[in-house]
C-alpha cells in the first residue's frame, strides 16, 4: 500500500497521541492491580516488619493489595537485582534497609547494582540499634560485656544480618572502641540471627528493637544499651552507649521505599503521597513507637539527600572499623 509523506506524518502523529493518552490514562489510574513489595531480608527482622506494617496500612489507601515478597541473601543483592530488572511501572517496589543501601556498596567487590538503578520514594521508619545478649550470658551492662570479652578473648561471637550490614559495622565499632575481639557470624537477615541467639548458638547481636521486644519482655533476651543519642521510650531503663561510656558506638538504621529508576514521576508522586498519609497517621506512629522505632516519613528529595550523606559518612566508618570487602 502506497501512502504519501503527509499521510504517513498524520498516521505517525495519531499513533503517538494515542500512546501518550494511553500512558497518561494508565498513570492516572495507578494502581489497577496488586503491588509487590520486595524485601531484601528473611522474615522476622525490622526490614520485614517495616514492610508488613506499611503494606497492611497502605493497601486500603492505594485501593489494591500490597504483597510482601522476601528475597533475602547476598547482602541485599538478590532483592536489589530483582527490583532493578522489574518492569518500571510502579507495581514492584523495594523496602530497602539502610545497611544494604549505603554500607554494602563500600565492601562489595562485584557490584550487582548502582544507586542510579533506583529512585527514592519515601523513608518510612528510623530506629537506633540495641545491643542484645542471650539471657544466660553473665553480663548485665555494656561495661560488663566489655570486661567479659577482655577476660575471654575471641570467645564471644555476635550475629548480624550479613557481612557489611549495620549490625556488622556496629559490632566492629564496639570492638574498636572497647579494644576487644569477637567472632562475627553473618546470617541472611535478622530473623535467622534472632533464632540462633534465642537458641544459644550465638552470644549477642545488634539490631533495631522491633523483632527483639517480645523476647526482652519475656526475659529470654537481655538488652544492654541503645546505640542512638537518646533512650528509647519503649525501653526507658536502658542506657545509651554514650551513657555507658562508649559514645562513638552510634548507629541508626532507616527503612525506605525505592522503585526502579525509570518509573514515571506521576506514579512516584502517587506512591509517596499515599505513604505519607500512612506514616504520618497516629496509628502508624504509635505502632512504630511501641516497637522501639520512629515513623519517619521523608520525601523523595529528602531521602535522596540522606542516601548521599550516609554513603559518604559510612565510607569513613567502614574504613576505620576495618570491615573487609567480600
Amino acid at each position: 500500500m502506497n501512502i504519501t509523506r503527509k499521510q504517513f506524518s498524520t498516521i505517525a502523529l495519531g499513533a503517538l497521541a494515542t500512546a501518550l493518552c494511553t500512558g497518561a490514562w494508565a498513570q492516572g489510574t495507578y494502581p489497577t492491580k496488586n503491588v509487590t513489595m520486595v524485601v531484601p531480608t528473611a522474615a522476622g527482622g525490622t526490614t520485614d516488619l517495616s514492610a508488613r506494617m506499611l503494606a497492611q496500612a497502605l493497601a486500603p489507601v492505594l485501593g489494591q493489595s500490597v504483597i510482601v515478597d522476601n528475597k533475602g541473601g547476598g547482602n541485599g543483592n538478590i532483592a536489589a537485582s530483582i527490583v532493578k530488572r522489574a518492569e518500571p511501572d510502579g507495581y514492584t517496589v523495594f523496602m530497602q534497609y539502610s545497611g544494604y543501601h549505603v554500607i554494602s556498596p563500600h565492601i562489595t567487590k562485584q557490584k550487582q547494582w548502582d544507586q542510579g538503578d533506583f529512585q527514592p520514594v519515601a523513608n518510612v521508619i528510623s530506629a537506633p540499634q540495641i545491643i542484645v545478649v542471650r539471657a544466660d550470658l553473665p553480663v548485665k551492662t555494656l561495661p560488663e560485656l566489655i570486661a567479659y570479652a577482655k577476660a575471654n578473648p575471641g570467645k564471644l561471637n555476635y550475629a548480624s544480618s550479613g557481612n557489611g550490614s549495620l549490625q556488622h559495622v556496629t559490632g566492629a565499632m564496639l570492638e574498636q572502641q572497647g579494644a576487644i575481639k569477637m567472632v562475627h557470624v553473618p546470617y541472611k537477615g535478622t530473623g535467622p540471627a534472632l533464632q540462633d541467639l534465642l537458641g544459644g548458638q550465638v552470644d549477642l547481636t545488634f539490631g533495631t528493637a522491633p523483632p527483639f521486644m517480645p523476647h526482652i519482655a519475656s526475659g529470654k533476651l537481655r538488652v544492654l544499651a541503645v546505640t542512638g543519642k537518646e533512650r528509647l521510650p519503649s525501653l526507658p531503663d536502658v542506657p545509651t552507649t554514650a551513657e555507658a561510656g562508649y559514645s562513638k558506638v552510634d548507629a541508626t538504621s532507616w527503612f525506605a521505599v525505592f522503585v526502579p529508576a525509570a518509573v514515571p514521576k506521576p506514579v512516584v508522586d502517587k506512591l509517596t503521597a499515599d505513604i505519607r498519609t500512612v506514616v504520618q497517621s497516629a496509628a502508624f506512629k504509635q505502632k512504630a513507637l511501641e516497637q522501639g522505632a520512629t515513623a519517619d516519613y521523608q520525601t523523595p528529595a529528602q531521602l535522596g539527600d540522606k542516601v548521599k550523606t550516609d554513603l559518604a559518612n559510612w565510607a569513613q566508618v567502614v574504613k576505620t572499623s576495618r570491615i573487609e570487602a567480600e
